[in-house]
């Protein structure tokens, strides 16, 4: 995969002759947010950000996500912020679907480019800024981050999607593959922010229904995605959100390959907060 794409909203608003029948859904278990209802009335502005507007695709909330928010960041050349994150216990994963950011951590700065990938631990001092000129949008993962005695906290890093080698699922002759940005098995995080891709009639071949709540927003391509007792269809710009041990699976139907950024919580014990009380 030498090119791949990475679809971001633009905002504006339908046209009065548009009918309203649209593929949005909220259940108990899971939520799909089309990418048609990512018009300009749903933003949001943030504390210490200039010329930048978000959309908020997840936030922690009874009865929909618990352990992470995640935005769609526009920011307008010009834009950005020196105090980004107000939140000193929150851990960060950035990800540039358009345009390019100058993203400086601990006093190093890097250039991101579509494809680029930042992880910001908890407590880190960064900024963020739009210095190229176009628009440019990027997602922002955020999690408290979960310290456990004994294990070091992660360390920032900046990569980018086309320079991490993506892992085939054993069994799916390549059909299915993760590019994964942190190893499985590095118990400092508790957090993955991955990329899956399916070729076209790649499938997961069974109802996945495990522990990990997900956030999944499609960069490319179309499937057919089952969630809990549904099958929906979904497409570059969607999103989903996944309750812990909803059931899942997928069929990328083609032409082409379909990919999402996928999130999801690992590494940790279960609270036992709610037998406590």
């Amino acid at each position: 995969m030498t090119h791949p794409k990475y679809y971001a909203p633009t905002g504006g608003h339908p046209g009065q002759e548009q009918l309203l029948t649209d593929r949005a859904m909220f259940t108990d278990a899971y939520a799909v947010i089309p990418k048609g209802t990512m018009r300009d009335i749903v933003t949001s502005n943030l504390p210490f950000w200039t010329k930048t507007r978000v959309w908020v695709l997840a936030r922690p909330l009874s009865g929909f996500a618990e352990t992470f928010s995640q935005y769609i960041m526009e920011l307008q050349p010009g834009g950005g912020s020196d105090r980004p994150e107000t939140d000193p216990k929150a851990q960060g994963v950035l990800f540039v679907v358009e345009g390019a950011i100058s993203l400086t951590i601990e006093g190093e700065t890097h250039v991101m480019e579509p494809g680029g990938y930042a992880y910001l631990p908890a407590g880190s001092k960064w900024t963020v800024h739009n210095h190229a000129g176009p628009i440019a949008r990027f997602h922002w993962v955020r999690k408290a981050y979960e310290a456990v005695d004994g294990l070091d906290r992660p360390e920032p890093f900046v990569t980018n999607e086309q320079d991490v080698a993506p892992n085939p699922m054993p069994g799916t002759e390549g059909r299915w593959a993760t590019t994964r940005f942190v190893e499985p098995d590095d118990l400092r995080h508790d957090m993955h922010v991955n990329i899956v891709t399916f070729q076209p009639g790649g499938v997961i071949p069974f109802a996945e229904t495990h522990v990990m709540e997900h956030g999944l927003y499609v960069l490319e391509g179309k499937a057919v995605y089952r969630l809990n007792q549904d099958w929906v269809e979904v497409e570059a710009g969607d999103f989903m959100w996944l309750r812990a041990f909803c059931p899942q699976a997928c069929y990328a139907g083609g032409p082409g390959p379909f990919r999402y950024l996928l999130y999801k919580d690992v590494n940790r014990h279960m609270p036992l907060t709610l037998l406590q009380r």
